[in-house]
């Protein structure tokens, strides 16, 4: 870092020339960066933007691969390491535990441990257990985990028969009623303005949501959407507790924000109150779950409700060949929609790899069988089975592929089944080593054990663990891939760890479990397409690329054609280097073959005519700094973004400063305050009249401290009075006028009662 507090900038061979790695590939155990500086190494020049702009809004567009998981976490590591940040004061949020898990980890390895990295809901559901004696009384209700049994008994009372699929179905429709805050009442017009097409009549699943409701508040308990809801609803009626959770967190961070709902944007806004310190990472071109509710248009409308904000776009892909980023690329050239107009041109940084095969089979067993042909060949070349992955539209195609594994003898397990720590022989395995741990001295069994892996070993011989894979597949194979994945962990810990002990493994262990940073399991993972967003691998098998399944046959509208079509990018984007696709002429043998590749092939495939599309509008990578006021150009003056990236320091004697208040006055406390005197107490009166009519209390209009900011800077424009913390962009519209008539000396202002 210079002297003038900016970080210092790397040559451009440090970040073309090996220094950045793949989106999630580094060293098991790589060193803690021994500085706020050696954070930022290894970062591209966009990465870097992302990872030093650490006031204001934040808007990271980050395409398949580009690294957006480590900008993100780069930033706040950097944030904290360089004092600019408290670790307690920051809460990342994401949408699965183990993305959240993830991101702890590398938290962890960057010297940043302390930041809150956690879903929606997990981050909701502390705040709410936390405050619910105090804002409601009593003991929270108890959490159902599976909701599908009370839809059960909803339907036995309303006498509306529901099986097993309609089951799930409706379960599904409820699920996305409360995600988008819509009551039964208003089920049949919200859902037929969404275009869904509902399971059953909606007039029906309308009364099966109300008695669902009723049946819950009857047994005292909650779903996973209550959660938010109920959330959302103590923040909005008690100020004060919504204040608490404001004093605690000042910096947000929201990774895949494509995938946010309304009631999350809801709770986000919440959590913010009129601050900007939030930094919002997605790709519009990787959304695939609207059926949840999830909507793009957060992420894509964060400008025009932040015009100050940063954005920032990730187009160096890391992760594929120039090969699979070619057909990635082709196959968003031919989408359409709002979110299409947005996408982003992928920029392959590896060297050059094979051209995707595309393989069509006379029917579906054929299909599978000619893909574990392929893989026990791969596999017997020398490719780990764990890097490989056969990817389908939907999980009912799963069984086939298993058994087609299974005959060829390839190992395999089923993404989306147990957590990892959570396997029952995990758990076991664990005691073991614990146990080894601390009366390992007295144990036989590590008599002949020479170092770390010998023991560790040795220890889980007793728990079923060979040196040899059983044969077959099933059970007794996926325990010992498990007891395998801890052995192999122990032989990396120790390699990266020299003189590592048994209790440090058991700590190394604790840890991931905590962060659910599972380690490697060997064998061929078989998944959906919506269950392996987020994961990538070496090779990658699309299998099913067919009309009826890619696009699924119940995708009618434009809209859900289009995200069939981002669903089977998301696929080709987890490839690093070997891409396959296929599909089926029929289902069965000996049926028809009346099935034809999918359409989203058409011009991409050889032999398959010329592919349609545009340029991609968003496709250039770089930064672009964000005006704040400007209207539509015409005449007002550009306030420009609050670009602080330094630490705040005092304007009398220079400390850094980390407190959120002095960070608004921009001072010491104890350092001597030239507030206009006058000005602040014509501040109060007003914000009391302004309190009193909106009904809030005075500190949701602006709070003290920004009062005596206000009065001591006396700011003579926009510009000025919009460098001040705690004035947003929305306070500086909704009393930017008043405030500054009276810092210019005019009497009464605001203070009539008549509007």
């Amino acid at each position: 870092m210079c002297a003038c507090g900016q970080p210092t900038h790397p040559s451009r061979e440090t970040w073309q020339h090996g220094g950045v790695t793949a989106a999630t590939h580094s060293t098991l155990f790589p060193q803690v960066p021994d500085s706020a500086d050696a954070v930022l190494e290894g970062l591209d020049p966009e990465q870097r933007e992302v990872a030093t702009a650490l006031r204001g809004p934040v808007c990271v567009l980050a395409g398949a691969g580009t690294g957006k998981t480590r900008a993100i976490t780069h930033r706040i590591a950097y944030g904290v390491r360089a004092g600019i940040l408290q670790p307690s004061s920051v809460l990342a949020v994401t949408f699965t535990n183990r993305a959240a898990g993830e991101m702890r980890g590398r938290l962890r390895q960057l010297g940043a441990a302390g930041v809150q990295a956690r879903t929606f809901h997990s981050a909701a559901l502390r705040q709410l257990q936390y405050f619910w004696p105090k804002a409601i009384g009593g003991s929270l209700p108890r959490l159902v985990d599976r909701k599908i049994q009370l839809v059960a008994d909803a339907a036995a009372a309303c006498r509306i028969r529901l099986d097993r699929g309609e089951l799930r179905d409706v379960t599904a429709e409820i699920e996305w009623s409360k995600v988008t805050q819509t009551v039964p009442a208003d089920y049949a017009p919200a859902a037929a303005k969404a275009g869904r097409e509902a399971p059953r009549d909606p007039a029906e699943i309308a009364q099966l949501y109300a008695a669902y409701e009723d049946l819950k508040r009857a047994r005292s308990v909650i779903d996973f959407e209550d959660v938010l809801l109920l959330t959302v609803a103590v923040l909005q009626d008690r100020h004060d507790v919504a204040e608490q959770v404001r004093a605690q967190y000042q910096h947000f961070v929201v990774d895949e924000y494509q995938d946010v709902s309304p009631l999350q944007q809801r709770l986000l806004e919440l959590w913010l109150g009129d601050r900007d310190d939030l930094c919002v990472v997605g790709d519009a071109s990787q959304t695939i779950y609207s059926f949840t509710g999830a909507t793009p248009d957060h992420l894509l409308d964060f400008r025009g409700r932040h015009p100050g904000a940063t954005v920032v776009k990730l187009v160096r892909d890391y992760r594929s060949t120039p090969q699979v980023v070619h057909l990635a690329n082709g196959l968003l050239a031919q989408a359409r929609g709002r979110a299409a107009d947005h996408r982003l041109e992928l920029v392959s940084q590896r060297p050059t790899g094979p051209e995707p095969g595309y393989a069509e089979y006379s029917d579906e067993p054929a299909e599978a069988e000619g893909a574990a042909r392929r893989i026990r060949e791969l596999i017997d070349s020398g490719v780990p089975a764990a890097e490989i992955a056969v990817l389908f539209r939907t999980n009912s195609q799963s069984e086939t592929y298993e058994q087609a594994l299974a005959d060829a003898g390839v190992p395999y397990q089923l993404r989306g089944a147990e957590r990892f720590f959570d396997r029952p022989e995990v758990r076991k395995a664990g005691s073991a080593l614990r146990a080894a741990a601390r009366f390992g001295g007295n144990d036989s069994l590590l008599d002949d054990a020479v170092d770390l892996p010998s023991q560790v070993r040795a220890v889980l011989s007793g728990e079923g663990w060979t040196t040899e894979p059983p044969a077959g597949s099933g059970a007794v194979r996926e325990r010992w891939e498990s007891l395998a994945a801890l052995v192999g962990l122990a032989q990396d810990f120790a390699a990266a760890r020299a003189g590592a002990t048994l209790s440090d493994l058991v700590v190394e262990l604790d840890e991931r479990a905590g962060a659910q940073h599972a380690p490697t399991v060997q064998g061929v993972t078989l998944a959906s397409l919506h269950s392996a967003k987020g994961l990538e691998w070496d090779v990658v098998f699309l299998v099913g690329v067919a009309e009826g399944m890619m696009p699924i046959t119940y995708a009618k509208t434009d809209e859900q054609i289009e995200e069939e079509r981002r669903l089977l990018y998301v696929g080709v984007t987890r490839a690093r280097e070997r891409l396959h696709l296929s599909w089926a002429l029929a289902r069965s043998p000996g049926g028809r073959p009346n099935r034809r590749p999918s359409r989203f092939l058409k011009g991409l495939r050889p032999g398959s005519g010329t592919a349609g599309g545009q340029a991609a509008a968003g496709g250039a990578g770089g930064v672009e700094h964000g005006f704040r006021g400007g209207g539509d150009g015409g005449g007002a003056a550009a306030v420009p973004r609050r670009a602080q990236r330094t630490p705040a320091r005092c304007r009398v004697c220079g400390r850094t400063l980390t407190d959120a208040g002095e960070m608004k006055l921009m001072r010491c406390e104890g350092c001597p305050s030239d507030m206009d005197e006058g000005v602040y107490e014509r501040l109060r009166e007003w914000r009391a009249v302004q309190a009193g009519r909106s009904g809030q209390p005075a500190f949701c209009v602006f709070t003290d401290k920004t009062l005596m900011a206000i009065a001591e800077s006396v700011p003579e424009d926009e510009r000025e009075l919009a460098r001040i913390p705690g004035v947003g962009m929305r306070k500086l519209n909704r009393y930017g006028t008043d405030v500054l008539a009276i810092c210019a000396g005019q009497e009464g202002v605001g203070l009539d009662e008549d509007d």
